[in-house]
Parts: C-alpha cells; sequence; structure tokens
C-alpha cells in the first residue's frame, strides 16, 4: 500500500524547524515547502534564510524543493510534515493554535491513503486526540482507515553548526505498523545519525516532551545553589568546576531559561498531568524558580548599584544580547525582556544591544529597539546576558570602556574571569 517511491512529500512551516528538514529532504527528492508568510516564502524564493539555519548554498543544494503560500500547491502531496510552533499562552497553558490551523489547513485538501506526520512538540496525546480529529471533521475522512499519521519530535538546536537535522538521531514513531515503517524509512533518507521507532505515537510525544523537561529541572537546580552560593559569598562558577572534576557530574550552568523549548516543553507536560488529575510538584517548582531569575537579576544588579552609590532612579543600564541563546537570532520567549521590565520598574533607561537581532522584529514582539551601537563611558550598569561571539571579543576593558567611571558590571554567561567582573550568577 506504501513506498517510497510513491511519496509526494510536504513540508508546512517553515521556520527553525522546518527549513532544516525541507532542504535535506530537497536534496533528496521533490519537496513542496508551504509556509503563511508571504514575506518568509520571497525571502527563501530569493535564497536567503533570516533565521540564519540554512545557508544560502544549501538552499542552492536543495534542487527539489519549492516554496509556496498556496494551499492548493499542496493537492498533489500525499505525506504531510507539520512543523509549526507550539507556544504557551500569557497563562503558561499550550497554545495549539497553529497546530490546528494547519491541521484544517492539510484537512481541506486531504485524500485517502494521504499520511500527516507532526514534529511540533506536543503533551502525549495531543497528535491523536486533538490534531487527528480535526483532519477527520475537515476532510471527512476516517482515521486509519483512509488516512494517517506519524509523529518524529524536532531536536533542532538553533544556531547549532554541529548538531543538526541529519547529524541528530531522529525519534519516528506511525499509527500502524506499516505506517511506522514507512515514516522511519522516510527519515532515514536523511538522517545520518540514524533513527529510533517509538513503540506508538503517545511514546515518541512523551520522549520528546521530557527531554527538555529534564535539561529545566537541571537548570533549576543549579540556579537555586546559585542563589545559596550568593548569599553564602562563594562563587557559583568555582563551585561547578571543582564539581565537575567527578567524571559524572552534570556540566550544567545557572542562567536565564528561554527559548521556544525548554522554558515552554515543561508546560505542556503540566497541562496534560493536571488534565488526569495529577499535580506535578517537582517540575512546576523547577518552572517557577527558572522563570523567577530574570527578576533576580535585576534585583542584585539593583543593589550591586546602591552599595556604589549609584543613583538607580533615572540611571542607565545597558543590557548586551536580547536572543534567548548566544550566536543566533532567535528571540522566541527571551527571557532577558523579563529583565528589561524589572529594570523599567525602577525607572531604570535600558538599552539593549545585540549584532543577531533584527530591530523590526524585536520592536514586533516586544516593544523593544534595539541601539545600533551603545554609548561610550554611559553607563550605570552593564548586564552580559547573552554568550555572543562578539561580546566574547571585547574583553573586560571595552565592556568596562562603556560604563561611567562608577558602574556595575555583571556578567551573567561567565564570559569573563571572575576577578573581570562585578557580578556573577
Amino acid at each position: 500500500m506504501f513506498s517510497l517511491e510513491n511519496i509526494k512529500l510536504a513540508v508546512i512551516g517553515l521556520g527553525y524547524v522546518g527549513l532544516p528538514l525541507a532542504v535535506e529532504f530537497g536534496k533528496k527528492r521533490s519537496v513542496v515547502g508551504f509556509d503563511i508568510s508571504r514575506p518568509r516564502i520571497e525571502a527563501l524564493a530569493k535564497g536567503t534564510d533570516s533565521t540564519l539555519e540554512v545557508s544560502d548554498e544549501e538552499l542552492a543544494e536543495a534542487s527539489g524543493l519549492r516554496f509556496t503560500t498556496q494551499v492548493d500547491e499542496l493537492k498533489s502531496c500525499n505525506v504531510f510534515i507539520v512543523t509549526v510552533p507550539t507556544p504557551i499562552d500569557a497563562y503558561n497553558q499550550p497554545d495549539l493554535t497553529p497546530l490546528i490551523k494547519a491541521s484544517e489547513t492539510i484537512g481541506s485538501i486531504l485524500k485517502a491513503g494521504d499520511i500527516v506526520i507532526y514534529e511540533s512538540t506536543v503533551y502525549p496525546g495531543a497528535t491523536e486526540e486533538d490534531c487527528v480529529p480535526v483532519l477527520e471533521r475537515v476532510s471527512g475522512l476516517v482515521f486509519n482507515k483512509d488516512f494517517y499519521a506519524g509523529y518524529s519530535p524536532e531536536r533542532i538546536n538553533p544556531g547549532d553548526k554541529e548538531h543538526r537535522v541529519a547529524t541528530i538521531k531522529k525519534v519516528t514513531s506511525g499509527s500502524n505498523e506499516e505506517v511506522a515503517e514507512l515514516v522511519d524509512s522516510l527519515y532515514r533518507e536523511i538522517i545520518i545519525a540514524g533513527t529510533h521507532k517509538a513503540s506508538s505515537i503517545k511514546v515518541a510525544e512523551a520522549a520528546k516532551v521530557i527531554e527538555n523537561t529534564q535539561r529545566d529541572l537541571n537548570i533549576a537546580l543549579i540556579n537555586e545553589l546559585a542563589l545559596i552560593f550568593n548569599k553564602l559569598g562563594i562563587d557559583t562558577e568555582a563551585v561547578l568546576q571543582a564539581a565537575g572534576t567527578k567524571w559524572n557530574f552534570l556540566p550544567f550552568r545557572p542562567g536565564l531559561v528561554g527559548g521556544h523549548c525548554i522554558g515552554v516543553d515543561p508546560y505542556y507536560l503540566t497541562h496534560k498531568a493536571q488534565s488526569i488529575g495529577y499535580h506535578p510538584e517537582i517540575i512546576l517548582a523547577g518552572r517557577r524558580l527558572n522563570d523567577g531569575m530574570a527578576a533576580y537579576v535585576a534585583s542584585q544588579l539593583v543593589k550591586a548599584m546602591v552599595k556604589r552609590r549609584i543613583h538607580v532612579d533615572g540611571a542607565r543600564v545597558l543590557i548586551m544580547g536580547l536572543t534567548f541563546k548566544e550566536n543566533c537570532p532567535d528571540l522566541r520567549n527571551t527571557k532577558i525582556v523579563d529583565i528589561v521590565t524589572e529594570l523599567q520598574e525602577y525607572n531604570i533607561q535600558v538599552d539593549v544591544f545585540d549584532p543577531w537581532v533584527s530591530a523590526e522584529e524585536a520592536q514586533h514582539e516586544y516593544g523593544i529597539t534595539p541601539v545600533a551601537a551603545p554609548d561610550a563611558a554611559a553607563y550605570d550598569g552593564i548586564v552580559l546576558a547573552v554568550a555572543h561571539q562578539q561580546f566574547k571579543a571585547m574583553g573586560e576593558s571595552q565592556l568596562r570602556a562603556l560604563g561611567k567611571d562608577a558602574h556595575v558590571l555583571y556578567d551573567l554567561k561567565y564570559l569573563l574571569p571572575a576577578t573581570s567582573s562585578d557580578l556573577r550568577l
């Protein structure tokens, strides 16, 4: 019934996850890349990826890939891979709106024998309990009789040029044994690191959501240790370096937990747990601690300024970095914004500098317009918030030159030696 040779592939959603995937498949076979953003499609058609996940050369190599915003151009396809965002709302609840809308789009052109594979991070059961009913309702087809589903969670690490789509092992699954094997075989075309065929879609969904929940909790532990060590007057990094000499000590570091994965995925799991009557205490405690780190950073900076007799009301602070991680333009769920908000509540004037971000996107998403360049000798406080390579290259003297004679340099990312900054986590 199914065969690799008969697959006509479409990738729905061409962001940080979908585009690299579409490009890899586009090197091997014909692929339709679909996105609702016309500017995004126009830029990709011209050979440029604003996320910087795919180079112009790689785009050119994907000779089988064509881009469109037109749903009609999906009608010829029979396998659809969905790679749309799965964010949380203002109340930390899962927002499946993009996923439901993508399912409605596919449902409108779904045919007998088609397969829909989801990559978006969800809670266990979402594919079959939330998405499949939409496909059935819109298409009028019956699941696992007329059409089929698969789930293969994305593992994209934005900005990472070593761990990429093809070099990260891929978990796959399908709604029956035959579909599971076809899905696995399809991904094996491009994944040189190999695949792991999960026993069910729910197992694959659960595996994905706990990957980042585990990391979130590990970081929460280190963040709590940093709070304790700061009160004890002990350098956290020095403690972690010492503990790290043991072979099985995990090398986590304290910091802000943002982005579209670690700071979001645990809420999908806790939402599902609560829906079945279980209150996940440890996971939510870790989330509360990590979500509170920006307020802690702001308060530590203000206290340090007061100790140096720097007048806080009306002071100027420079935040270096706005992205959620280093060396990429990804602004999704960045917690730097929370630091800015906290400092502004003290009536501090905050400048944000980040050479990686689009000023238009920062303004649109957060109402923040980064400065083109920081002023010299102008700031009462400087916060090294993101470990961009440009900031590493500056060194203490260049960073200090941005501050007034009396200022506080807060190194959140351990970019400088312990003696070179005034504050560290």
